[in-house]
């Protein structure tokens, strides 16, 4: 088995970190809310910035891994 494809695999898995991520702040910015309706537009604002950050981790895992395969030696 050729361990370039197991190196792009596991750096493919980043996006399974962001996902989870993602839904554990929503889930937490949920009950944030809920909690305090008043302070809805920090929260959100706080949010999208984390979920932001969160994709662009994901998206740096996603190009490591086309580089990995497409530039092999």
């Amino acid at each position: 088995m050729d361990l370039l494809a197991i190196g792009a695999g596991i750096a493919a898995l980043t996006g399974i970190g962001a996902g989870i991520g993602i839904g554990i702040a929503t889930g937490k910015a949920v009950e944030a809310v809920s909690r305090q309706p008043e302070a809805r537009g920090n929260i959100m604002q706080l949010l999208l910035l984390g979920g932001a950050l969160a994709e662009a981790t994901a998206i740096y895992g996603l190009l490591v891994a086309f580089l990995i395969i497409i530039l092999k030696p």
